[in-house]
């Protein structure tokens, strides 16, 4: 998978996922293509001859033409409150029915907020993306500058039209303040805010699979690497924790994975205070090179050689193949 021509924040976190709880709330008009379909993963696709009665069928949010003043909008509920640091608004597949411009507004209130609510003057929403242009069938990455912590999105188009997807990249916020060191949680969670940084491989499915909440739906909601048949091969992937901890056990989970999953895995850790320090870092072993079976859970537990605390661990696989999720149950590490 080719990310080399897309920006640095693309490896962040979507927030606006629906795999990860995104919630495409209400929008002006929807009369021709489903809200939802904004938050699906990919650029969406397109099928020549397919119709509904309402017109063409589009994998996106398409509004009919609009023949008064104004312009459409959609609001969109984040998965997980964060910082964002860009936006990508794919008009994939919409050629001549594309809007010309978009902006984005954010807000951060409470996810009970009612529906009203949020279309009524009492929320105050900040402009995050100026009225931007924007081209038929392309993604558009916008840079975002702001530290503020949002909770929900409005994507505005002048005046109609249609777009495949709009994915929201940036931080997880949680408030581990609030978090008491005796409590487990799943430290590899998107949720809590870890994410993948680096990998040799992902020719077939995306790392970020990994540490989605839920079981995978079918094998391409994993990460799987291509064969390779270079004797030893070891395949791996770097995972940024949710925040420094102390690790209790792991969950390796190769559901789907049937003829293509790893003969065995291990995994080490590290403890570093920036990502520079990766690249010389001296790795400490986690858990010993352990036998996987095809699409199963593998509770690792007493195999446990090490319990930290470490920033980050590295899944290594034998000698290649398909994980669908990586699960790393542990406690939040304080500093004496």
């Amino acid at each position: 998978m080719n990310q080399e021509n897309t920006p640095y924040f693309t490896k962040l976190t979507n927030l606006a996922a629906a795999k990860i709880g995104a919630k495409a709330l209400v929008t002006s008009d929807d009369f021709f293509a489903e809200k939802e379909n904004l938050l699906k993963p990919g650029r969406g696709i397109f099928i020549p001859d397919k119709y509904t009665e309402r017109g063409k069928w589009m994998d996106g949010w398409e509004s009919r033409r609009k023949r008064v003043a104004g312009y459409d909008w959609c609001i969109i509920q984040l998965g997980a409150s964060g910082v964002i640091q860009g936006l990508d608004i794919d008009t994939n597949h919409f050629l001549g029915n594309h809007p010309p411009f978009a902006s984005v507004e954010a807000c951060n209130v409470s996810n009970t907020t009612s529906i009203n609510a949020l279309q009524s003057d009492e929320i105050q929403w900040v402009e995050i993306l100026p009225k931007s242009p924007l081209n038929p069938g392309s993604q558009h990455f916008f840079e975002i500058d702001t530290n503020e912590i949002w909770t929900h999105l409005r994507l505005n188009i002048y005046p109609d039209g249609g777009v495949a997807r709009f994915k929201v990249y940036g931080d997880v916020y949680k408030d581990w303040n609030s978090i008491q060191t005796e409590e487990e949680l799943d430290l590899a969670s998107v949720l809590n805010g870890a994410r993948p940084i680096e990998c040799n491989d992902m020719f077939f499915s995306h790392m970020q699979n990994l540490l989605m909440p839920g079981r995978g739906i079918n094998m391409g909601d994993g990460w799987e690497t291509k064969r390779n048949r270079t004797p030893n091969n070891v395949d791996w992937v770097i995972i940024q924790l949710a925040t420094k901890g102390t690790i209790n056990k792991f969950l390796v989970d190769t559901c789907h994975f049937k003829g293509n999953y790893p003969d065995r895995c291990s995994i080490e850790g590290c403890n570093i205070q920036n990502l520079e320090e990766l690249k010389n870092t001296q790795w400490t072993e986690i858990l010993p090179p352990s036998k996987l079976e095809a699409d199963q859970e593998h509770l690792f537990e007493n195999e446990i050689l090490e319990q930290g605390p470490f920033t980050h661990v590295r899944l290594k696989i034998y000698p290649d193949g398909g994980v669908s999720r990586l699960r790393i149950f542990g406690n939040k590490y304080d500093e004496i």
